[in-house]
């Protein structure tokens, strides 16, 4: 893999990941830029014990732009966009309207040069190129001073909130730990047991809620499922990161993945909105009792039906979920 990292105009940093050794990256980034924005400003709730970014400048950010105006596409002669190759495979770049920064991190992870695709019609080869993006960002980032935890994530369809339509991710190297891992590290202290394996094992012995499987990977839908669609994907073996993970490892995640996702598109016939996030172990605590895994799920709950965080949700934080996990799962089996 070969790893090339620049600069744009700016000051920001800007990684290329290719397959190929004989590739040029030697494109400059020719346009005048504002200095990069002052850092979020992150506040302490106490009636929750949870932070809070406060982020105005992301007021600004890029909104719905057309297709030839999309800043993750390819720069060409008259349109120069946030990454200067005319081409590339996978690129990784600062965001410019971070969500937070020094202390914590940004990063887009743009999957593919083309405008079109998707992470489910990446080539194999393509997807492991974005693996190992991942991988190699998780241990940079967590080398980082400040750096919590190291969140890879995708969203994807204007019902989820995207604001650009190419395919992209992104990567935050938290100031903090979320409200979410502190939960789950908790359930997992408090468990007379290994937590997440018996879950894991659980599932598997009882298949009902199995999506699809292979040697190395389960997907399933977890029996308290909080969204109409949402498959969990372990590893059999327990490891705390995507950088741990073996090269047989990465493949296998890479095919059952994008079968997951493309059942997703098959279901209703039409793109499926979803949000994809990877949990993994703290930087400096609690690595042991983490287990990496992947959270897929979508708020589309028919055809024409999207599920909304209304009171019970959004307010309390109690989730009432339409659809049984148990029928969830045959549907995405049966796709």
């Amino acid at each position: 893999m070969k790893r090339t990292v620049t600069r744009l105009s700016d000051g920001r940093e800007l990684i290329y990941f290719d397959r190929r050794d004989d590739v040029s990256r030697e494109a400059l980034d020719t346009r005048v830029l504002p200095a990069p924005p002052a850092p979020a400003e992150l506040r302490h709730d106490p009636v929750l014990d949870e932070w809070v970014a406060i982020a105005a400048h992301r007021q600004q950010r890029t909104f719905l732009p057309s297709t030839e105006d999309c800043p993750l596409c390819p720069s060409a002669p008259g349109r120069a966009g946030e990454i200067p190759a005319a081409d590339y495979e996978v690129a990784v770049f600062e965001n410019r309207f971070p969500s937070f920064r020094d202390p914590g991190r940004c990063e887009v992870v743009c999957f593919s040069s083309d405008h079109d695709e998707s992470f489910a019609s990446l080539p194999a080869a393509q997807v492991q190129t974005v693996i190992e993006a991942w991988a190699d960002r998780t241990a940079e980032l967590s080398a980082l001073p400040g750096t919590e935890q190291v969140f890879c994530f995708e969203n994807r369809g204007e019902e989820i909130g995207v604001t650009l339509h190419h395919p992209h991710g992104q990567i935050y190297a938290f100031p903090y730990l979320p409200p979410r891992t502190v939960q789950l590290l908790g359930s997992a202290r408090r468990y007379r047991g290994d937590l997440f394996a018996d879950v894991l094992a659980r599932e598997r012995a009882e298949r009902i809620r199995v999506v699809a499987a292979n040697e190395l990977w389960t997907a399933f839908v977890p029996a308290a499922a909080r969204w109409p669609f949402e498959v969990h994907l372990y590893p059999h073996r327990r490891v705390a990161d995507i950088p741990a993970l073996s090269q047989a490892e990465r493949e296998a995640f890479a095919t059952l993945y994008q079968d997951v996702l493309r059942r997703f598109d098959r279901l209703f016939g039409i793109p499926m909105p979803y949000i994809s996030a990877w949990h993994q172990a703290p930087v400096h605590v609690d690595r042991d009792l983490a287990y990496l895994h992947l959270q897929l799920f979508s708020s589309r709950r028919a055809a024409d039906r999207l599920k909304y965080l209304a009171g019970s949700e959004s307010a309390m934080g109690a989730f009432i979920n339409d659809v049984r996990p148990e029928e969830a799962a045959r549907l995405l089996r049966e796709t």
